[in-house]
C-alpha cells in the first residue's frame, strides 16, 4: 500500500495529521507493507526569506483580527497538538518560505528513500514547531538534513541551486488536480483521498478499505456441508 501526503512543514494541522495517521498505522496489521511518501504543498509561496514576521502578526492581518485574537486561535491548535504528543510554540514561529525545505524533501526521497524522507520531515517540523526555528535558514535546513542522515555535500549542492524546484511545483499541481485546496491531504494507492487532520478512526477505516480493495478475499459460493453428493468435498481426514 502506498500513502502520499501533501503537506507543508509550517502547517500546524499537517503535523497533527501526521501523528494521527501514524497512530492508525501502528495498529494496522499490514503496516510493514505500507510505504509513505511526502509531497510538497506551499501554503504561501510568497512568504519571505529570511523569515522575520511572527506568524501571529501575519494571521491577525490575514483574518482581520487583533494579535490577541490570533494568539487565541493558535492556543487552540497548540492544545490539540498536545493531545497527540506534540509540543508547539506557535507564539514564536515565523512566517517562512518553505520551498528550500521541500526541495530537500525531494532530495531525500530520490536519493535515500521514504524512510529517510520521513525522518527529514519529522526533523523539519520539530525544528519549526517545537524550537520555533527559521526554516528558511540554510543552517537550520542543513542541521535537519544531517539529523536525517542525508549526504552533506548533496545538501549543499541542492541548497545552492534550484534543483528539485520543478518537482515541488509538480506536486502542487498534482494536489490541485486531485481537488485539494488545502493540506494535509492524504492519498492512498491513488484511489482514496483524505482531506484534513482527521481522527485516527477515519484513517483506520481508510487503511482497512484500501487494503481490502487491493487484496480482495475470495468469495466462496455454496455450502460444502450440505447433505448429499452436491457440495461434497475430500479433505485430509477423508471424503464426505
Amino acid at each position: 500500500m502506498r500513502i502520499e501526503i501533501w503537506s507543508d512543514v509550517v502547517c500546524p494541522w499537517c503535523f497533527i495529521g501526521k501523528r494521527r495517521l501514524e497512530s492508525a498505522l501502528a495498529a494496522f496489521p499490514h503496516r510493514d507493507e505500507v510505504e509513505v511518501e511526502y509531497r510538497s504543498f506551499e501554503l504561501d509561496p510568497s512568504a519571505p526569506t529570511p523569515a522575520t514576521e511572527p506568524v501571529v502578526g501575519m494571521l491577525a492581518r490575514k483574518y482581520g483580527v487583533s494579535v490577541e485574537q490570533a494568539g487565541q486561535m493558535q492556543d487552540q491548535v497548540t492544545q490539540v497538538a498536545a493531545e497527540v504528543g506534540l509540543e508547539y510554540h506557535l507564539d514564536r514561529t515565523l512566517h517562512a518560505n518553505t520551498v528550500d525545505a521541500h526541495r530537500l524533501l525531494h532530495l531525500a526521497l530520490a536519493e535515500s528513500g521514504p524512510r529517510v524522507q520521513a525522518e527529514l520531515k519529522e526533523a523539519l517540523m520539530t525544528a519549526y514547531f517545537t524550537r520555533a526555528e527559521d526554516v528558511t535558514d540554510h543552517d537550520v535546513l542543513r542541521k535537519a538534513a544531517s539529523d536525517a542522515g542525508l549526504d552533506p555535500s548533496r545538501v549543499d549542492v541542492v541548497l545552492a541551486s534550484r534543483e528539485y524546484a520543478d518537482a515541488v511545483r509538480a506536486d502542487v499541481d498534482q494536489a490541485r488536480a486531485f481537488g485539494a485546496s488545502g493540506v494535509p491531504f492524504f492519498v492512498v494507492d491513488r484511489k482514496f483521498g483524505v482531506s484534513g487532520a482527521q481522527p485516527v478512526e477515519v484513517f483506520t477505516q481508510v487503511l482497512e478499505r484500501a487494503w481490502a480493495d487491493s487484496h480482495p478475499q475470495l468469495q466462496v459460493v455454496g455450502d460444502p456441508s450440505a447433505d448429499g453428493a452436491d457440495g461434497a468435498v475430500c479433505g485430509p481426514e477423508g471424503c464426505d
